[in-house]
């Protein structure tokens, strides 16, 4: 239960990218060398080891190092007709913009797979239910967690929100996190961070129960205001979130333990994102900021219970999960309490502290996992091939003036705009696709105002994965609010601009001192992404 408070308060895409990149378009921004990662001797090889990669020969190497060849910002070239299509020839299909937006298929995928599809939608809008059930195959629920299905926290596929106060918002879409310092450390990784959970709420506070039990605790969410004045005479009042947890369950918070919210990210272009290869990753980090423009973007390196070893951090706020798969069953567990092939604990994120929870019924039955592998594969699958959807007002004059602002402000540092994902001999909607997220997958450190104090791994309390922005435009329509940044303390895109601050900081203050017309042009580039 939450209480809140304010305080002051396209059809032929494929021939077209094909085409791209077998002639050479110039159209990106960051090169796959841009920056250079300094101290790469010191990283595991960090390898695809997620995908089924058909290696690259030299030429096809040479044609997309062109593609993706850094561009002066002060002499863009025309918008490209790939822009279009951020998600490459996987790009949705033009359909009306309405709140299922972000709920269609790779507009590249075969007729046969689209059943594969929706059967994986059915399984992510699932309500799950607690043990005992007379429906066996939906049993499990608990016994203690944040939401009954994935969509409950992915609104529409969508972006979470903070709870709004109104009665009907249950405000299942955040969470607050938890960890303290300790733990096992990780000599495979340079520079791992160790966290653990809390000894007796675990990895973050569940705030639903099944029958007979208690939520973990209630959430207090207050707000207070933060002027910034801009050039021109406006002034934007940011509100800064402070979270605290009351009505504990089961004692208090271990003394150490830091708490952190987290909305819940859009799902749309992920397995594209996924398809990424790391090598082009890492081309783009500078971590000792080497090339001396303030911006040092490092990898997160994690564990990967899949391979058994490092890999390369790509989802998650901080970019602490290494594929779609593991994504999906860390949520499965700590957020439904459902186990699943690789998290195969039936009590999800109840700790031994919690007696009450871990003998509690369970779903689990035979040796089997409250989500069956098959069935797990295909939330997978859905996750994987939710599709961006098109640019809009690519051409609009003012969206093509907000583009310079864009660059010339230095946001494409971070958000690096293309990528051509790896070719996949089992995986053609994500194979070989000049795709536009802007992000470069990397975490950066965003200052004071920003840092959480919960490390991730290599990620500091400070650092965060640069968001993606395709689709952000479309977050109203889609989630019915607009809450951005990692606890949605933003409502809209200049507030979330204006709050960041460490390397970010010098493109902040060009942005606030832009003309209110050149300001709000470049919203209107970013909100057309």
């Amino acid at each position: 239960m939450w209480r809140i408070v304010a305080a002051g308060l396209g059809l032929a895409a494929t021939g077209l990218i094909t085409a791209a990149i077998a002639g050479g378009v110039t159209g990106g921004i960051a090169g796959e060398n841009a920056g250079g990662i300094t101290g790469a001797a010191e990283l595991p090889e960090l390898r695809d080891d997620h995908l089924s990669v058909v290696p690259r020969t030299e030429a096809e190497a040479a044609r997309i190092g062109k593609v993706l060849a850094p561009l002066d910002p002060l002499a863009l070239p025309p918008p490209l007709a790939f822009e279009a299509l951020p998600g490459g020839a996987a790009t949705a299909k033009p359909r009306a913009l309405n709140r299922q937006a972000f709920s269609h298929p790779s507009g590249n995928m075969d007729f046969e797979k689209r059943a594969d599809f929706f059967v994986g939608n059915g399984f992510f809008q699932k309500l799950w239910v607690t043990a005992p059930s007379s429906t066996l195959g939906s049993d499990g629920l608990g016994p203690l967690y944040n939401a009954r299905s994935c969509q409950r926290c992915h609104l529409m596929d969508g972006r979470g929100h903070p709870p709004s106060g109104l009665p009907d918002d249950d405000a299942v879409s955040l969470l607050l996190q938890l960890g303290r310092p300790g733990g096992p450390e990780m000599p495979e990784i340079p520079d791992y961070l160790p966290m653990e959970p809390d000894p007796v709420y675990g990895h973050q506070i569940q705030d639903f129960a099944a029958p007979g039990l208690a939520p973990e605790g209630q959430v207090v969410l207050e707000y207070e205001e933060v002027p910034v004045e801009l050039a021109g005479g406006e002034t934007v009042a940011l509100r800064r979130p402070s979270f605290s947890i009351r009505d504990f369950a089961y004692g208090p918070l271990d003394p150490e333990t830091r708490i952190s919210a987290r909305i819940a990210p859009p799902m749309i272009g992920v397995g594209l994102l996924e398809a990424v290869p790391a090598e082009r990753i890492l081309s783009l980090a500078d971590p000792e900021d080497a090339d001396g423009d303030g911006i040092s973007g490092r990898p997160n390196v994690v564990w990967s219970r899949e391979t058994g070893g490092p890999a390369l951090g790509r989802f998650g706020w901080k970019a602490g999960q290494p594929t779609v798969a593991a994504q999906s069953a860390v949520a499965f567990s700590n957020d439904l309490g459902i186990s699943s092939p690789t998290q195969p604990a039936a009590w999800g994120d109840c700790t031994a502290g919690e007696e009450t929870c871990r003998t509690a019924p369970m779903g689990a039955v035979g040796g089997e996992t409250e989500i069956e592998a098959e069935a797990f594969d295909m939330v997978v699958f859905y996750s994987r091939n939710l599709a961006v959807p098109g640019r809009r007002n690519a051409d609009d004059p003012e969206v093509l003036r907000g583009r310079e602002m864009f660059h010339a402000a230095g946001c494409a540092a971070c958000h690096v705009p293309s990528h051509v994902t790896a070719r996949l001999s089992d995986q053609p909607e994500q194979s070989f696709q000049l795709i536009w997220p802007y992000t470069d997958m990397l975490l950066h450190d965003m200052g004071p105002d920003l840092d959480d104090g919960k490390p991730e791994a290599r990620a500091t309390g400070a650092e965060w994965r640069t968001a993606p922005l395709w689709g952000i435009g479309l977050t109203e329509i889609v989630s019915g609010e607009v809450a951005l940044l990692h606890d949605g303390r933003a409502r809209n895109v200049l507030e979330a601009v204006l709050w960041h601050g460490g390397e970010a900081a010098a493109a902040r203050e060009r942005v606030i001192g832009l003309s209110p017309e050149d300001r709000a042009a470049l919203i209107a580039f970013v909100e057309s992404l």
